[in-house]
């Protein structure tokens, strides 16, 4: 496993960029590292008692039944994960965690996001997960039987060098950041704006200036009587500097998130 030598001078307490793989004839040894690998990325980093691990899903791939992304998918729709990631988190933090855990970056542009934002709305949580697993990108990037990592924080094909910055901002902090559930990249990726990375000293995660942008946030809102059991569709205008209040604001209220648009 590999270190870049910039990650302490950067405040990044994690960075494996080496690609771990099950290969055939492994030992139990090899077995539980790639397990380790697996809970460490997929789960953020978080702590994992002996009570919440997959029994029956290490047994599996421990017998050959199954394989590595099989194993990354049946971690991605457990309930654990669930409960870290997409119960305690805003919608669009669910689906910026699902970019970094399954594919090791972070989300491109707006449209991404509201790509899944659609898939998940229309499609629910399991076909979210299966989004990124069934990917002609993760098999391209992982294949089968390799562990996904922060891949773009390493040039690589196809990954734009604002995505670099991204996933810095995504990767840095606390060795549990993970469990913030507030959003990290709504306003650049929305806005199509540079992420800068600043040192430690100057705070954690990227920061941003104010520009003069406003952008349209289409939602859908519960209706007042909540016997109806409907959703209206709803829009707001804000400046770049009210985005991220605003979102907040949305989700705190039941609402969800359709699109951003920026307005010229």
């Amino acid at each position: 496993m590999g270190n870049l030598d910039m990650s302490a001078t950067l405040g990044l307490d994690y960075f494996e960029v080496s690609p771990l793989e099950l290969r055939p004839n492994y030992t139990e040894e090899d077995l539980q590292t790639v397990i380790r690998a697996v809970y460490k990325q997929v789960l953020g980093n978080q702590y994992i008692m002996d009570s919440q691990r997959l029994d029956s899903a290490e047994s599996m791939l421990r017998n050959g039944s199954i394989t590595v992304r099989r194993f990354v998918r049946m971690v991605a729709q457990s309930e654990l994960y669930q409960s870290l990631f997409f119960h305690s988190s805003s919608q669009y933090r669910f689906i910026e965690l699902n970019f970094k855990h399954l594919l090791g970056r972070a989300p491109q542009d707006q449209s991404e996001i509201d790509e899944h934002v659609r898939i998940y709305n229309e499609e629910g949580y399991e076909a979210e997960i299966d989004s990124y697993l069934d990917s002609n990108e993760y098999l391209d990037s992982f294949g089968e039987n390799m562990v996904p990592y922060p891949r773009s924080i390493a040039s690589q094909p196809g990954i734009k060098i604002e995505g670099f910055n991204r996933m810095f901002s995504l990767l840095r902090g606390s060795a549990t950041s993970d469990s913030d559930n507030s959003a990290k990249l709504i306003s650049s990726v929305a806005g199509n704006l540079a992420t800068p990375i600043k040192a430690p000293s100057m705070g954690n995660g990227a920061a941003y200036d104010n520009t003069s942008k406003s952008f349209l946030i289409e939602f859908s809102s519960r209706t007042n009587d909540a016997r109806l059991n409907r959703r209206g569709r709803r829009q707001t205008i804000v400046t770049y500097s009210q985005m991220n209040q605003q979102v907040r604001n949305i989700h705190k209220s039941g609402g969800q998130i359709t699109k951003i648009t920026e307005l010229v």
